[in-house]
């Protein structure tokens, strides 16, 4: 019984050292199209974006109301999602360069989560692991 918990526990472990990571990167949208083009020198194969609302840290700078009469802070912020799903050894990468590229010192730069992914799927051509990508 012992040698079968020992197995399960090193093929859970193998898969994660040759897994994939899933990088969740939240940004002004005016960094969009130089995230996307960092991601195709990374040749990454696809992504997904879109816009969110929310608040966090970064100083909120009044909008003017009607004819510019008034001005108001917003409570919630506009800024772009991007998920993108990577092989391990690309996304320390892709952090790396994003974190060069964009980091200016000021909390409105933005965010960069990353998960772990067990698995993935092409449901087309029923490819799995890193081929799916």
């Amino acid at each position: 019984m012992i040698n079968f918990i020992v197995l399960i526990t090193l093929n859970t472990f193998s898969v994660l050292l040759s897994g994939m990571k899933r990088l969740d990167l939240i940004i002004p949208h005016e960094r969009l199209n130089e995230v996307n083009e960092l991601l195709h020198k990374h040749k990454v194969g696809g992504m997904s974006f879109y816009d969110i609302k929310g608040r966090g840290r970064a100083k909120r700078e009044p909008v003017s109301v009607g004819r510019g009469v008034m001005r108001y802070v917003p409570e919630f912020g506009f800024r772009t999602k991007i998920e993108v799903l990577v092989p391990d050894n690309v996304a320390k990468a892709i952090i790396d360069d994003v974190l060069k590229m964009f980091s200016t010192g000021s909390a409105s730069d933005g965010k960069i989560f990353v998960y772990d992914v067990a698995e993935a799927y092409d449901i087309g051509s029923k490819e799995k692991g890193e081929a799916a990508l």
